[in-house]
């Protein structure tokens, strides 16, 4: 057993909510005539993309998640795609949590679409009386469309489980006595923490299926993970209690597919430009510096066994300054990865991502050399330079806030497909208010692609 681990949990303990289909739901909630018909939530209006989300009436006609719009033009021809709101569902989400808050405390939101909340023994005495509970404020603060699947068990792990196995719109409880025959049948994919990767070190120990995952020791676990992630897993799936350490922040960057007609130098630099402005602001919000900027690029690509997309063809490069939190020091090492990526990059891209890393905060800061005693004039004359742009920077920033995200911006903005560039919904990630880049779209209007 792990240090975190505090014996193991008999009872229910935890209750574990997952939308069903969120995106789709979320656009069926707001356009009344979306209810009932199979919809697929696109990133940008293009037909050559894929969809990110699709309702409970195309899974029901047997569409995978992730098909792109011809598959699934061709399998369900009467089916209605829509353009991704990011701004729209995160106010949706917020507006959720407190209807939720209303019948029982909320202990941690996982994502746009999943929380836990810790049960009192009261709490877990009415089982699924408490699910009806959150289940009836939900459609009367919101609609019948916007539905969710909920899980109890001992542990966390074990109620998103539960969770997992009741969808859509359904409720399960797992208790410890039921394992783990009541599990039995799950493949292993099928469980939250396996991906791919890990299915295939299981297999190497000879661990195929439930059973021989379930009589691993946890010193294997953690050996077959690599990490005391694995001894994490082993435990919540033995109705053990592991705390997750507070995680500190690595790092911030954004990434983006690129349509077909944005793959050219130019057009890939605007978009480098504003994923790196939108990171730039993130940190400082933190009020942190970077010493880091990672410029990455992606293409080739094949079919993976899935049906997802994979990338054979990467480029890559890491550079570093003294530590810095102002948008034109990010902007000029941006530009020197575009220029050197230009003549060494050797493919079209499909994405490209830029990240501010190596992150230290003022006090901790390495204090330029060139500002001590004895410095030449330049010196302290580029020093003086950073710290001016360090002031426009937090003072373009706080206009923002201010004014709206299109107050003012550094050089020409220039809109690209999809929107929301640093501002997407990602797993674990929700944006704030002031990641988005322009002003927020009225949840009524709903944006049908065109083609």
């Amino acid at each position: 057993m792990t240090d975190h681990m505090r014996g193991r949990a008999c009872g229910i303990e935890r209750l574990y909510l997952d939308f069903d289909s969120f995106f789709a739901t979320a656009e069926q909630h707001f356009n009344s005539k979306l209810r009932g018909r199979p919809v697929g939530v696109v990133p940008l209006d293009s037909p050559n993309t894929g969809c990110i989300a699709i309702s409970r009436e195309a899974k029901a006609l047997g569409l995978k998640g992730n098909a792109s719009i011809a598959e699934a033009r061709a399998a369900i021809p009467e089916m209605v795609f829509v353009v991704a709101r990011h701004d729209v569902y995160v106010r949706l989400h917020d507006r959720i949590l407190e209807v939720i808050e209303s019948c029982l405390p909320i202990a941690h939101v996982r994502s746009i679409d999943e929380l836990v909340c810790e049960l009192l023994p009261s709490e877990s005495a009415e089982k699924q009386g408490v699910a009806e509970r959150i289940k009836r404020a939900l459609a009367e603060n919101f609609s019948d469309v916007l539905t969710c699947s909920i899980g109890m068990a001992p542990t966390e792990l074990l109620a998103k489980i539960a969770a997992e196995k009741s969808k859509p719109d359904g409720f399960a409880l797992l208790q410890a006595a039921d394992l783990p025959e009541a599990l039995s049948d799950l493949k292993l994919r099928k469980l939250p923490g396996i991906s791919e990767g890990i299915e295939q070190r299981l297999a190497a120990a000879d661990v195929t299926d439930f059973s021989g995952l379930w009589a691993l020791a946890p010193k294997q676990a953690r050996a077959i993970w690599g990490n005391v992630e694995g001894e994490r897993f082993w435990n919540g799936l033995h109705g053990y209690h592991s705390e997750r350490p507070e995680t500190r922040k690595r790092m911030f960057g954004h990434s983006r597919m690129l349509p077909l007609d944005w793959r050219g130098d130019a057009k890939i630099a605007i978009c480098a430009r504003q994923l790196c402005l939108s990171a730039g602001r993130r940190l400082r919000r933190a009020e942190l510096r970077a010493t880091k900027l990672t410029l990455s690029f992606r293409g080739g690509g094949y079919r993976t066994r899935t049906a997802s997309k994979g990338d054979t063809l990467r480029w890559q490069r890491e550079y570093g300054f003294l530590s810095a939190q102002d948008d034109q020091c990010f902007l000029k090492t941006l530009a020197r990865g575009l220029n050197e990526a230009r003549f060494s990059r050797g493919f079209k891209p499909r994405s490209v991502s830029v990240m501010l890393h190596g992150l230290v905060d003022d006090a901790s800061a390495t204090g330029d050399l060139f500002d001590l005693p004895g410095a030449t004039a330049r010196d302290r004359s580029n020093a003086l330079e950073r710290r001016k742009w360090e002031r426009v920077s937090v003072v373009m920033d706080r206009l923002r806030h201010d004014l709206g995200p299109e107050a003012i911006s550094l050089g020409p903005k220039t809109d690209v497909p999809g929107g929301y560039l640093g501002a997407k919904i990602a797993f674990g990630r929700i944006p704030n208010r002031e990641d988005f880049n322009s002003a927020p779209v009225p949840d009524e209007e709903t944006h049908f692609c065109s083609f």
